[in-house]
């Protein structure tokens, strides 16, 4: 038994053991599956888990939070959002992700007001404070509590802490929602995360399981895949048939990014819309 972990453990189960009732904003990651299971253990049925279903959210992320929840043994709630009717959230420019979590914290405000929830938790951990996370912004706004980051507990200590629970997402790669694959500045449509959607599923099928489709303007798709599997890419079989499924799907141009699967990439760009 590692008793560092264990401290840190109990430190954060303690933590939430202070607040009388909790719903954690659950996406199924490893963040907020670790604050779930802390709450699950502090609270009890004290404690729910709420996802929220947009257009945003990939299918398999959704199946994936419900089989984490179970595992946990919390009760897990979905609730529809509607960012996409949010003009300002469509427009998608670098305040995107403040109007996407604006509209589910109001959501998650509404529910738990109704239902006798206290407070509410997200997965934000010490790390995100020193990354450009509007979203961040949204939650304070939303008197949202953040334990990980409170506690200063980073995405590495997340892992071991999900390693410590026995989640079986302790080392699943980060999966932000669809929209952040689209470039700032292109709307943000269900049509675009739809095919967003359909050609990692299908890049995944053909066995590459850590890939980002980046959509930039003139329906431009930039691929990004692990490092090791860029070699793989190139072989003339799945090179062929990922452009013709990429095009089959709307993409008039197909490009590989050699620079490997990078987590906020399109953040490059923020210099450039910032400035208009």
């Amino acid at each position: 038994m590692n008793i560092e972990l264990e401290l840190l453990a109990n430190k954060l189960i303690d933590r939430i053991q202070l607040l009388e009732s909790v719903a954690v904003a659950f996406s199924g990651g490893v963040d907020s599956g670790v604050v779930a299971e802390a709450a699950y253990r502090a609270l009890g049925s004290r404690a729910v888990a709420i996802t929220g279903v947009g257009s945003a959210v990939a299918q398999s992320e959704l199946s994936n939070a419900r089989d984490v929840a179970k595992a946990i043994g919390i009760r897990h709630v979905e609730l529809a959002t509607h960012e996409i009717q949010d003009a300002n959230y469509v427009r998608n420019d670098a305040s995107r992700c403040y109007h996407c979590k604006s509209n589910l914290y109001s959501t998650l405000i509404r529910w738990t007001t109704e239902n006798g929830y206290r407070s509410i938790l997200s997965g934000a951990n010490f790390d995100d404070l020193g990354d450009y996370r509007p979203g961040l912004k949204a939650a304070s706004e939303h008197q949202v509590v953040n334990p990980l980051a409170e506690l200063e507990i980073n995405k590495v200590s997340v892992r071991r802490l999900a390693n410590y629970f026995g989640l079986s997402i302790a080392d699943k790669p980060a999966s932000p929602c669809l929209a952040s694959r689209i470039a700032y500045g292109q709307s943000v449509t269900s049509d675009r995360l739809e095919r967003i959607e359909r050609a990692e599923l299908f890049l995944r099928e053909l066995g590459f399981m850590d890939v980002r489709v980046r959509l930039h303007a003139d329906d431009l798709a930039r691929l990004e895949f692990s490092v090791e599997d860029i070699l793989k890419v190139c072989e003339a079989t799945n090179r062929q048939s990922i452009i013709a499924h990429m095009r089959d799907l709307g993409f008039k141009f197909v490009t590989l990014d050699l620079g490997g699967r990078q987590s906020g990439s399109l953040n490059q760009m923020l210099p450039i819309i910032q400035s208009r």
